[in-house]
């Protein structure tokens, strides 16, 4: 069977962690900022975890 090839959009907006956790960061963070407050900026900046079903295809995709 051939190589699977690794999926360039998700490599760019994804992160696997040693342990095998996958992260992934928030959308909202890139314009518009001033009418958005300084706490939910803050908790835009923190990756989140994606756990399930929705974690095996992203690791799938990465041929991880």
């Amino acid at each position: 069977m051939p190589k699977l090839k690794t999926h360039s959009g998700t490599k760019d907006r994804v992160r696997i962690t040693k342990n095998g956790k996958v992260l992934i960061g928030h959308a909202g963070k890139s314009h518009l900022l001033a009418k958005k407050g300084a706490a939910r900026k803050r908790r835009l900046g923190i990756n989140i975890q994606i756990t399930g079903k929705s974690a095996k295809n992203i690791k799938l995709n990465l041929g991880a």
